[in-house]
């Protein structure tokens, strides 16, 4: 008896292994986790170094690391610019803020050694893509780091019902530029699904079930594409909140922005003890907001960002990222 429950136990331990596995096993160089991308860079995950300007192809052991660097299409492939700290003989690890990069959804980078020689990933690394320079292949690969990840605690989880059947099931879409392997489903009893982070904005995304392509049956939401065909919708918002501190004396404050037509009357402030508020759900981009304090237009006060419209009026800006 207790040799079955040992059994069972390493067949239960097995299964959660293979799962994490399926959802992490094809980024390299790479995590985020909680809002922070640790760069991490392992000499033992490369056989191959490309010095620069030569282009001779050396080995681990042609030359002593002094320094390492991440360069990517987020810092101008900058060779100096973000130093690694050593872990240990083998290990270099950077930190950074995901909010420090731009709106895309993916960047390319490499790691370079000693300001001089490139890293090489190879063809079996997932998350990789052909690097070209001035129009022109170079026959080796850059790294490709996504905003959107696996996580058990994400924002967004895709269902795909049915399709017990199928051998493999994988998630694509603009937040991985359609890679065919990345997101690859987990199977469940219902059918197939994949929880990722990912952030606040307007994505499509299809399923690839055995090879075949098909938008989500269960999304009503959906756009056509260039194959006569549909891709699925889903807009990822976040809560933000509006704060005009003081103004006790007023009877009514309207928040009113692109977000919601410039609406005089459908968002009326909450009264605190420090002045006014209000929650909302907004996808990610640029907002355009102002306060109406009884009837009188105002931009917020403690807010610096400001921007003029196309009518030529200036407005309080907030950044959904």
């Amino acid at each position: 008896m207790k040799l079955i429950k040992l059994h069972i136990a390493l067949l239960l331990f097995a299964l959660v292994s293979l799962s994490v596995f399926a959802q992490n096993k094809t980024f390299k160089g790479y995590t985020i986790e909680n809002d922070t991308v640790t760069f991490r860079f392992d000499v033992r995950d490369y056989s191959k170094f490309t010095k620069e300007h030569t282009g001779q192809r050396l080995e681990f052991g042609d030359f002593n690391i002094a320094h390492v660097s991440v360069s990517g299409a987020f810092n101008n492939w900058s060779r100096e610019g973000w130093k690694m700290t050593k872990i240990n003989n083998y290990i270099y690890e950077l930190k950074k803020c995901i909010a420090d990069f731009n709106d895309a959804f993916s960047w390319e980078f490499k790691y370079v050694i000693n300001d001089a020689y490139w890293a090489e990933p190879t063809k079996k690394d997932g998350n990789i893509s052909k690097a070209i320079k001035n129009g022109r292949r170079l026959g080796v690969y850059n790294l490709k780091m996504y905003t959107a990840y696996p996580s058990k605690n994400g924002n967004a989880t895709f269902k795909l019902k049915g399709f017990k059947d199928a051998k493999k099931v994988v998630l694509a879409g603009s937040f991985n530029k359609w890679n065919e392997q990345l997101f690859e489903m987990n199977k469940t009893d219902y059918g197939w699904e994949l929880t990722l982070q990912m952030k606040p904005d307007v994505y499509q995304y299809r399923f690839i079930v055995d090879g075949k392509w098909m938008e989500d049956p269960h999304n009503p939401s959906k756009t056509p594409n260039e194959f006569n065909e549909f891709n699925s919708v889903l807009n990822i918002q976040k809560h933000i909140t509006f704060a005009l501190v003081g103004y006790p004396n007023a009877k009514e404050v309207i928040l009113a922005g692109s977000f919601n037509n410039w609406n005089e009357h459908a968002i009326k402030m909450e009264k605190t003890t420090d002045g006014w508020v209000y929650s909302l759900p907004l996808s990610g981009g640029k907002h355009h907001y102002k306060f109406i304090i009884d009837g009188e237009w105002i931009t917020d006060p403690d807010n610096p960002v400001r921007e003029y419209d196309g009518d030529g009026h200036i407005n309080s800006v907030y950044m959904v990222k």
